[in-house]
């Protein structure tokens, strides 16, 4: 039986250009021409602001959303900037992600890639 792999990226980066050209970019196609079975982004620190921010990042989200990736965010880092209610709104799911996070690197089947 083979175990699903799974991608979480984690997009940590205030960028704008490394969110289109990688983060967001490489998670919908990871998506869509099934390179992972399963596939997160988690959205952390600068990247929260960034994204309540900029209206075309949010259609991006929303489109990778569409396609079935989980997306989540950091709650420290979404509340520290107050954003947090902005990110829930686009239907993000808002939490603390340090233990998520911890879960994800322990596990064999799961890649996390940080950008």
């Amino acid at each position: 039986m083979n175990l699903p792999n799974k991608l979480v990226v984690i997009w940590t980066s205030g960028d704008r250009e490394v969110a289109i050209r990688m983060a967001l970019m490489y998670t919908l196609n990871s998506k869509l021409k099934e390179w992972w079975d399963e596939v997160s982004l988690i959205v952390w620190g600068p990247s929260a602001k960034l994204l309540t921010e900029d209206q075309p990042l949010q259609e991006y989200v929303a489109k990778i959303k569409q396609a079935g990736v989980e997306v989540l965010a950091c709650k420290a880092c979404a509340d520290s900037y107050g954003v947090s209610e902005v990110l829930e709104n686009m239907g993000i799911n808002v939490m603390y992600t340090g233990q998520v996070l911890t879960d994800f690197l322990k596990d064999e089947t799961t890649k996390v890639l940080t950008v």
